[in-house]
């Protein structure tokens, strides 16, 4: 498998479908823990229909897929080592800032700590994956 930045940057775009997301779904499901029904089938049912019929849900779920579609293809051609790392960690830090943005919460001194570490963390996974590719094509 070969790497490139058009990988890495479709990664990231990856984790800012993903985690710009999150918020605006959790906001988008206030409600849903008033349903109440007299069995698992009838209780999942109704929350589907609430969830599928929400625009303020379904529009940000439908807008978290297309970016796991890019996902799936991003897959294809980066290396399993790095898409991971990457795509999740930073989808975490984008679900903060996103959340901070909207009102979620002050983020915490150690949240902001852990924020550079992961910055850090996946900056050098890669570096690193780049350079040995590189060192392989020489």
């Amino acid at each position: 498998m070969s790497l490139s930045i058009e990988s890495i940057l479709l990664l990231v775009l990856v984790a800012i479908f993903w985690g710009a997301t999150n918020p605006f779904m959790k906001k988008g499901a206030v409600g849903i823990e008033k349903i109440k029904a007299s069995s698992r089938l009838k209780q999942l049912i109704q929350e589907t229909l609430f969830l599928f019929t929400n625009f303020k849900y379904l529009t940000p779920f439908v807008i978290n897929q297309i970016g796991s579609v890019f996902y799936y293809f991003t897959l294809q051609r980066t290396d399993l080592s790095l898409a991971i790392p990457v795509s999740n960690s930073l989808t975490f830090l984008i679900t903060a800032i996103t959340g901070k943005f909207l009102g979620e919460g002050q983020i915490h001194r150690n949240t902001y700590i852990g924020m550079l570490l992961i910055l850090s963390g996946t900056t050098l996974c890669c570096f690193d994956k780049i350079s040995t590719v590189e060192s392989k094509l020489e």
